[in-house]
């Protein structure tokens, strides 16, 4: 029997590993799949040892005050691995964490493959290397990673994005306009504050501010907001009371509710691709503390942080960052892409972003070099 452990630490990672363990069981059903995940690498049939409920964390100060729990979170990869010795591990994103349990499974001559790498195309290059000299293969999701990646010696296989064979609506129509709760004759804009706790408390608050402005200059726009797994239903609502503004929250079916969406005010990630994939215009905002973002500033190698305007290659979609990510400019920019011939536009520009992502079967190409990884151990 082949073993194959993933750790993916946070949501979105979570709908990689879930696809990912879907296309191995394809590939050879009697493969046994196990790690850190969330409900969808659980419901694809894999065993979440280590859930990402309990172990998500970001920014400085969180990682601190988390520090023991993620230290034993170590510790306990360390003894998985030693009592079932997969016979490859899958990396998905989640970096920092990610490259120690990789030096671990590299010590105990564990093939690993990078899945969702570190975005050394983006800052802090010398990670590539780093990262080329723990993992046996790295799938790279964009042309440009691929290209990183190979310079940093690293055996770099272009599979392209598994979100083009991830996303796409699975309900008639008529099914995600009810579930999403799109009115006639009005306007339905998306909130996408994010999976983690510190993006909650930091870009849910003024994204109400900016429903809340956005209502009072448009009374035909609702809103709604999907909760991650990762996230309490009482958290945002706590939220929602403090602001005095109460959206819809729905649970599951993102993607048919991007499609009957026409704005979504969104946290940068890989969300707003997932948007951008859906034809669902986004205005991105991102805020963190002021140093760390004059920081970041320094050491960014890209224009652009939001990644359909990274794919495009030009800023296609509006980013406001920082003192830019105002609720007078968010509800500014979502009005604005609210107007018939800008949302007409916007649609245009974000159908070439596909194309530039590759061919579908991004997923099945990891599972077969994953299962081929494994299977070379053996």
């Amino acid at each position: 029997m082949t073993r194959i452990m993933i750790s993916a630490g946070e949501a979105s990672g979570d709908v990689h590993a879930g696809a990912l363990a879907r296309a191995i069981f394809k590939l050879d059903p009697q493969a046994e799949v196990y790690g850190m995940g969330g409900d969808n690498l659980r419901q694809a049939g894999g065993e979440v040892v280590f859930d990402i409920k309990d172990h998500g964390v970001m920014g400085f100060v969180e990682v601190v005050k988390k520090l023991p729990s993620i230290l034993k979170l170590r510790n306990d990869f360390r003894q998985l691995m030693q009592e079932r010795r997969p016979d490859c591990l899958v990396v998905i994103d989640y970096p920092d964490f990610n490259m120690r349990i990789a030096a671990i499974a590299k010590e105990m001559g564990i093939p690993i493959v990078s899945f969702i790498s570190p975005s050394a195309w983006a800052w802090r290059k010398g990670r590539a290397k780093k990262v080329a000299a723990l993992v046996n293969k790295v799938a790279a999701i964009f042309p440009f990673e691929y290209d990183v990646y190979k310079e940093a010696g690293a055996d770099t296989e272009f599979v392209g994005h598994p979100l083009v064979d991830i996303v796409h609506p699975t309900l008639p129509k008529e099914e995600a306009v009810k579930l999403a709760g799109k009115k006639v004759g009005h306007h339905l804009v998306l909130l996408l504050p994010g999976s983690r706790f510190k993006e909650i408390e930091t870009m849910l608050p003024p994204m109400l501010q900016a429903a809340k402005l956005i209502k009072r200059s448009d009374p035909s726009v609702d809103f709604i907001m999907p909760r991650a797994a990762t996230i309490p239903p009482s958290l945002l609502q706590g939220h929602m009371d403090a602001q005095g503004m109460q959206v819809r929250i729905v649970e599951g079916n993102i993607y048919d509710v991007m499609s009957v969406a026409d704005v979504a005010l969104a946290t940068s990630g890989t969300v707003t691709l997932e948007a951008a994939l859906c034809g669902l215009p986004s205005v991105i905002c991102y805020q963190t503390a002021y140093l760390l973002g004059l920081i970041l500033r320094a050491v960014l190698s890209i224009k652009c942080i939001g990644l359909p305007n990274i794919v495009a290659g030009t800023p296609i979609l509006p980013e406001l960052l920082q003192e830019q990510m105002t609720p007078q400019n968010m509800a500014r920019e979502v009005l604005r892409f609210l107007e018939p011939e800008e949302a007409s536009r916007i649609r245009r520009e974000l159908l070439q972003i596909k194309k530039r992502l590759g061919e579908p079967g991004a997923v099945e190409r990891v599972a077969r070099l994953t299962l081929k990884l494994a299977g070379d151990k053996k």
